[in-house]
């Protein structure tokens, strides 16, 4: 079975294609602004050759098109002919409360979809146009499954989810923590449960997946317990744009000075806030890194605060877990950036945590394995996160089933 694996975003469209028989990668690639002038899709050919074609790309749909000419490339394609996609398998942001796991798309779920666009404005729209301009290239008869970010959050009890305000506003509006990047936390703690040769069930372990959108997740017995962001990705601690949460009276306080409308202030605390707000560079990790290095106060004082706060949020998922027994780093600054996770393991060496310092200089670039020495009390690894494999099994499971 080939499944394709997409992510559409506003103005993107993220493919994989995966053959399920081996979970070999057949193509991937990207579609880039999409609705905008100079749109282009660049794409991996299954020889590892890098190609990337302007093309005009209004909507969806054409990007699509692209996608699939790609795909039937004579010379770079992986595919002869669209019947050899037996299924088509989307990343949905905002699953909210309906959806505690992933399901095949039918017009009901379409719906659900769209009542939930004003908790992801920016996604759950986009992901929509995605399904359906995957119904017009592809035909009705190939089955599409969604797979929800928030989903594997769902067993959160109420003390984690619920916010202290007017309950009426949770039963208006549904109003709560629901918590993101769940396909990531579900894949990286499942495969550290292998790591450790224990069942999940039996396992009680903190994933950061730290990137330029971040989150940390306390899972017990295979379950989330806890986890960063809130009632959108903007929650939880700093991240490359965005602020994480504060203080209410900071928003009310700067909107009143600047004379700023609520669009405009969530711009700000989306948009301009977290590494590049404070350092002033630049949102990309490795901007700011160069910058540190040079000798830029503001920027060694980002680093400063986001180490920190994971550090922070590290611990207080530790005591919510009862303890730990592994602690993991995933995504593009997590697996790349060895200073940060050794600061944080600093930090967090008052519960037992013991860095081999030496390996965790090597493992970035795709290096990976255990971060932490034997005698640590908790171990500490890195994994790489590979979400599009767990959509793609999950699309499989749901297909077969039918």
């Amino acid at each position: 079975m080939k499944v394709l694996v997409i992510n559409a975003g506003s103005s993107s469209l993220k493919y994989q294609l995966i053959d399920m028989d081996s979970e070999k990668v057949l193509a991937k690639g990207n579609c880039e602004r999409i609705g905008q002038e100079g749109a282009f899709i660049g794409f991996k050919a299954p020889d590892g050759t890098k190609i990337e074609r302007k093309t005009e790309m209004v909507n969806h749909t054409q990007a699509f098109e692209a996608v699939k000419d790609a795909l039937l490339d004579p010379q770079y394609g992986a595919i002869k002919d669209l019947s050899e996609v037996s299924a088509i398998g989307h990343r949905v942001v905002q699953g909210g409360s309906y959806f505690n796991k992933s399901v095949l798309v039918t017009d009901d779920v379409i719906k659900k979809i769209e009542e939930l666009a004003p908790l992801a404005p920016l996604h759950n729209p986009a992901h929509i146009q995605g399904i359906n301009a995957c119904t017009k290239v592809f035909g009705k008869d190939v089955p599409q499954v969604v797979v929800f970010d928030t989903a594997f959050h769902q067993t959160m009890p109420e003390k984690a989810y619920m916010f202290a305000i007017p309950y009426k506003y949770y039963e208006k509006y549904g109003i709560r923590r629901y918590g993101f990047h769940g396909t990531s936390h579900r894949y990286v703690s499942q495969k550290m449960a292998e790591l450790m040769g224990k069942n999940i069930e039996d396992t009680k372990i903190i994933t950061c997946h730290i990137g330029n959108g971040s989150s940390i997740t306390a899972i017990k017995g295979g379950k989330v317990i806890d986890t960063s962001m809130g009632l959108t990705p903007l929650g939880g601690f700093m991240m490359g744009t965005r602020s994480g949460s504060l203080d209410p009276s900071v928003i009310t306080f700067i909107a009143e000075k600047e004379n700023v409308s609520a669009e405009e202030m969530l711009k700000i605390l989306n948009k301009e806030s977290g590494l590049l707000g404070v350092s002033g560079v630049s949102s990309d990790d490795r901007d700011v890194c160069a910058a540190e290095q040079q000798g830029n106060h503001r920027a060694h004082l980002a680093h400063e605060m986001l180490y920190y706060q994971i550090a922070k949020t590290i611990g207080s998922y530790y005591v919510a877990l009862g303890g730990c027994d592994a602690i993991v780093f995933t995504a593009g600054i997590g697996e790349n950036q060895p200073q940060l996770r050794e600061t944080v393991c600093d930090y967090i060496s008052c519960l037992g945590v013991e860095m081999d310092k030496e390996f965790n200089k090597k493992a970035k670039c795709g290096v990976t394995g255990t971060l932490s020495t034997p005698n640590s009390k908790i171990r500490v690894e890195l994994i790489a996160t590979n979400e599009e494999l767990v959509i793609a099994r999950d699309t499989k499971e749901i297909v077969e089933a039918l």
